[in-house]
C-alpha cells in the first residue's frame, strides 16, 4: 500500500467518534496528510501533533489505538519511517490509558508486527534500530522473538544491537539473559555492553563483580546511549543504582553503593559527575543512601568541576550535611578557590544547606550579603522547613540587614523577598521591634506580606497605633492585602468586625474564575469563625461555582473552593444539609476524570469535618475507597470512619489504606486513617496488617516518592516517624507485638501483602 492509499484510508475513518488528549480526534486525518506532504516544517510540526494527542505526556487513549493502522502503514510505506516507528514503540511502552481498554493501544501495534519486523532488514541503521525499539514493547514474543534473535546474528551495527538486545531481553527475560551476559566482554562494542549491563538488571540476574567492573570501565556512560529512544536509562549509572535498590535488599544496597563510591573516588570529572547524578537519585530512593553518602561528598565541594553537583545531592539533605559543614562554610563565605562566573550563586546554594544544618554558623553570612543570598533567605526563612521548625537564629546584624532589605526600592527586592523577610521578622517577634517603621512603611507597597509580621513585632505599647494602621489597610489599602491585614488585627486584637468586611470582599470576588484560591481561604477563615460569622453565609452561598456553564467543565481549584465553603457553611449554621449536598457534587465530579483525584482527596478530607452529620455521603465515599490508583483511598477511609462508622467492613479499610501507604499513595493520610482504626477495640490492623505498618516504617525504600524533591527526605522522614508511633500504638491495642527489630527489609510483607513502594508518577 502506497502513501496515497493510506491517506486516502483514513479519509474515510470515522473519526469523529474517537476521542484524544484534546478531545474528538476529527484532526487526525489532516494530521497524518501534514505529515506525508513535502513541506518539512508542516511535517514536523504534524508529528509534533500526532505526539501531542496520541502520546499526550506519555498517556494513550481510543483514538491512539484506531491511528495504529495507519501509522503502522505510512511507516511501512516509507513515510518518516523510523520516527514514526519510535512514536509506535512509544504508544506500545505506555501504560497510562484513559477511555481505551487496557492492553489496547499496546496490542495495536503487535497487530502490525507483519508490517514492522521486515524493517528489521532496512538499509538505514535509525530504521532497524526504531524498529527493535518499537517491535520490543508489543509484548507479542511469539510473533516478534524469531525476528529479533535472527537479526541479533546478523546484525553489525553497534546502535542496532543495543536496541535489539533490549527489545530480547524485554520480551524474553530468562532467554535473553544470556545474550546480555555474553555481551558484557570486551569483544562487543561499549554501547553494547553499558545496554548488556542494564539489560542483565532488568532480567533480575544476580549483581556481579563483572558487572560492577564493566558499567564502572565505561563511565562516562551517557555518550553511549546517547540518541536512543529509551529515555529511562538516558544516564546508565543512575538507572543501575536504582535498579539495585529497588530490589530490596541488603545485596542490592551494597552494590548501588559500592558503585557510587567508586564513581565519587573518581579523579575523571565526567565520571564524578554521573556518579553526583546517581547518588541523588539515589538520596530519593533510599532511606540508608545520606548516611552512606553524605560522607563522601565534603571533597567534591572544593573542586570546581564538581561543587555544582555534590551541592545538588546536599540541597536534598540538608538536615543530614553535618559532616559537609565546614565545607559548606568556606564555600557560602567565597574562601574556597574558584574560578569563573556563577560563583555568587554556588555560594549561595551552599548558604541554604548550611542555613539549615548550622544555622547559627550560617546567620552572621547571611547577614553580610542578604541581598545576594535569595537562596539562602528562602531557607532561613523556614519556607522549606516542617511545620514547628525553631525560627531562624536572632542576630542583630542580620535584624539591621532585613531592615535595609525592606526600606529598599520594591523594584530592588526579589520577587518572594517580602514574604521572606517578613517571615524571618515574625519568626523572631518582639526581638525585631526596631523593625517597626520599616514595616509600616512597607505595608502599602507589600501588602500580602508585612501586616503578620507588623503584628507579631509590635510591642504592647505600640498597639493601639499599630492596630488602627491594620484597620486602615482593610478598609482603604489594595484589595489583595485586606484579608492578610484583617486576620493580624483580629490576632491583635480579637476584632471581628474588620475580618468579616474584608471576608465578604473576598468572597464576592471568588466568584471569578481564576481567584477559586483566594474563595477558598476565605471560606476556611470564615469558618474557623464558626457562629461568629453567621453574616457571612449568603455570601457564602453566593459564591458556590453552580452548575458549570455550557461547554465549559467545572475546574478543580472552582470544585475545591466549594469542597471549603461547604465546610464553612456547616460550621457556622450548623446544618448538613447544604455541606452534604455541595460536597456530594465535587465527590462525583471528582470520580470522573483522573485529573481531579486530589479534588476527590480534599472533598473526602472535608466530609470527615462534619462527622456522622455526613453520613449520606457514604455511598460516594466507598466508592473512592475502592479506586483503583488508590490515590483516594486514605482520605475515604478516614470519612468513612469519622462519618458512618457502625457497618464498615474495617478489615477492608486496613487493607486499603495500607496498598494505598505501600505504593506511595497519600501515604501520611493512610496513617491517620490507621490510627483511627486503632481507636477501638475491633478491626485494629494485626498480625499480617501490624507486619506490613512495621515494614513501612523501617524498610530501606522511601514510601514518600513524589512531590517537590527537596521536600521529599524530610516528608518520608516525617512519615517515618509516624509510622513508627501508629505500630506501636496498634501493637499494644492488639496485643500482637511488633516483629523484632520491624519488618525485614525486603520484601519482607507477608503473603497477600507486599506493596510496590512506588510513588505516584
Amino acid at each position: 500500500m502506497d502513501v496515497a492509499q493510506v491517506l486516502d484510508a483514513a479519509d474515510t475513518h470515522p473519526w469523529g467518534s474517537a476521542e484524544h488528549a484534546y478531545g474528538s480526534a476529527a484532526d487526525v486525518p489532516g494530521l497524518l496528510r501534514a505529515l506525508a506532504g513535502a513541506d518539512a516544517e508542516a511535517a514536523a510540526e504534524a508529528l509534533s501533533g500526532l505526539y501531542g494527542c496520541l502520546l499526550h505526556q506519555g498517556t494513550v487513549y481510543a483514538a491512539t489505538a484506531e491511528a495504529v493502522p495507519y501509522l503502522a502503514r505510512l511507516a511501512a510505506a516509507g513515510c518518516r519511517t523510523a520516527e514514526l516507528l519510535g512514536l509506535l514503540g512509544g504508544i506500545a511502552e505506555s501504560e497510562d490509558e484513559h477511555g481505551v481498554a487496557r492492553g489496547a493501544c499496546r496490542a495495536a501495534v503487535a497487530a502490525q508486527s507483519p508490517l514492522l519486523l521486515p524493517l528489521l532488514s532496512d538499509a538505514d541503521p535509525g530504521v532497524r534500530s526504531a524498529a527493535a525499539w518499537a517491535a520490543g514493547h508489543t509484548a507479542a514474543p511469539r510473533e516478534v522473538l524469531p525476528a529479533l534473535r535472527e537479526r541479533w546474528a546478523a546484525e553489525p551495527a553497534a546502535a542496532v544491537r543495543a536496541e535489539l538486545l533490549d527489545a530480547l531481553v524485554r520480551l524474553d527475560p530468562v532467554g535473553g539473559a544470556g545474550a546480555a551476559l555474553a555481551a558484557l566482554g570486551p569483544a562487543q562494542p561499549p554501547r553494547v555492553r553499558v545496554v548488556a549491563v542494564l539489560a542483565c538488571l532488568d532480567a533480575g540476574l544476580p549483581w556481579t563483580a563483572a558487572h560492577h567492573e564493566t558499567l564502572l570501565s565505561l563511565l562516562p556512560a551517557g555518550e553511549l546511549v546517547a540518541g536512543r529512544f529509551d529515555a529511562e536509562r538516558a544516564e546508565p549509572l543512575r538507572y543501575a543504582v536504582g535498579a539495585l535498590l529497588e530490589r530490596g535488599t541488603a545485596d542490592g544496597r551494597e552494590a548501588a553503593f559500592a558503585l557510587l563510591e567508586a564513581g565519587l573516588r573518581t579523579p575523571q570529572p565526567g565520571v564524578r559527575t554521573e556518579a553526583l547524578w546517581a547518588a541523588r537519585h539515589a538520596c530519593l530512593l533510599s532511606r540508608s543512601a545520606p548516611a552512606r553518602l553524605v560522607p563522601a561528598l565534603p571533597p567534591l565541594l572544593d573542586e570546581p568541576s564538581s561543587a555544582r553537583d555534590a551541592l545538588s545531592v546536599l540541597e536534598l539533605l540538608p538536615h543530614h550535611a553535618a559532616p559537609a559543614v565546614p565545607a559548606l562554610a568556606a564555600l557560602a563565605a567565597g574562601e574556597a578557590e574558584r574560578e569563573g562566573a556563577g560563583d555568587d550563586e554556588l555560594a549561595d546554594r551552599a548558604l541554604a544547606v548550611l542555613a539549615v544544618a548550622d544555622p547559627e554558623r550560617a546567620a552572621p553570612l547571611l547577614a553580610r550579603d542578604l541581598a545576594g543570598r535569595p537562596r539562602a533567605l528562602d531557607a532561613a526563612a523556614g519556607f522549606r522547613a516542617p511545620d514547628g521548625a525553631p525560627p531562624f537564629p536572632f542576630t542583630p546584624e542580620l535584624l539591621d540587614a532585613v531592615r535595609a532589605r525592606l526600606a529598599a526600592p520594591g523594584s530592588d527586592l526579589h520577587r518572594n523577598e517580602p514574604l521572606q523577610l517578613a517571615r524571618l521578622l515574625t519568626g523572631w517577634g518582639e526581638r525585631a521591634a526596631a523593625a517597626l517603621p520599616e514595616l509600616r512603611a512597607a505595608l502599602s507597597r507589600f501588602p500580602r506580606a508585612v501586616p503578620g509580621a507588623l503584628a507579631a513585632v509590635c510591642p504592647e505599647r505600640k498597639r493601639e497605633k499599630v492596630a488602627g494602621e491594620l484597620r486602615d489597610a482593610v478598609a482603604m489599602g489594595p484589595a489583595e492585602g485586606r484579608l492578610v491585614a484583617a486576620r493580624a488585627l483580629y490576632g491583635m486584637t480579637g476584632e471581628t468586625g474588620p475580618l468579616l468586611d474584608a471576608l465578604a470582599a473576598e468572597l464576592a470576588d471568588g466568584v471569578t474564575a481564576g481567584v477559586e484560591v483566594r474563595c477558598a481561604e476565605a471560606a476556611r477563615t470564615a469558618g474557623e469563625l464558626g457562629p461568629d460569622a453567621a453574616e457571612l453565609v449568603p455570601a457564602l452561598r453566593a459564591a458556590l461555582g453552580g452548575p458549570a456553564a455550557p461547554g465549559k467543565a467545572r475546574t478543580a481549584p472552582r470544585l475545591e473552593a466549594d469542597a471549603e465553603v461547604a465546610v464553612a457553611l456547616w460550621r457556622i449554621t450548623g446544618e448538613a444539609g447544604e455541606a452534604v449536598r455541595v460536597l456530594d457534587g465535587v465527590l462525583a465530579r471528582a470520580a470522573e476524570e483522573p485529573w481531579f483525584r486530589w479534588t476527590g482527596v480534599r472533598a473526602a478530607r472535608a466530609a470527615a469535618l462534619l462527622g456522622p452529620a455526613g453520613r449520606p455521603l457514604r455511598p460516594r465515599l466507598e466508592r473512592l475507597l475502592a479506586d483503583p490508583d488508590r490515590g483516594q483511598a486514605p482520605a475515604a477511609a478516614l470519612a468513612l470512619l469519622a462519618c458512618a462508622p457502625d457497618g464498615v467492613d474495617r478489615t477492608a479499610v486496613a487493607d486499603a489504606v495500607l496498598a494505598a501507604a505501600e505504593e506511595g499513595a497519600d501515604p501520611e493520610t493512610a496513617l491517620e486513617a490507621l490510627a483511627a482504626l486503632a481507636d477501638g477495640d475491633t478491626g485494629v490492623p494485626a498480625g499480617e496488617r501490624l507486619r506490613r505498618l512495621a515494614s513501612l516504617a523501617e524498610r530501606d525504600r522511601r514510601v514518600r516518592r513524589w512531590g517537590a524533591e527537596h521536600g521529599i527526605v524530610r516528608a518520608d522522614e516525617r512519615f517515618r516517624e509516624r509510622a513508627r508511633a501508629v505500630a506501636a500504638a496498634v501493637a499494644g491495642l492488639s496485643s500482637c507485638p511488633l516483629p523484632a527489630g520491624g519488618c525485614p527489609e525486603g520484601d519482607g510483607f507477608p503473603a497477600g501483602g507486599a506493596g510496590t513502594g512506588r510513588g505516584d508518577p
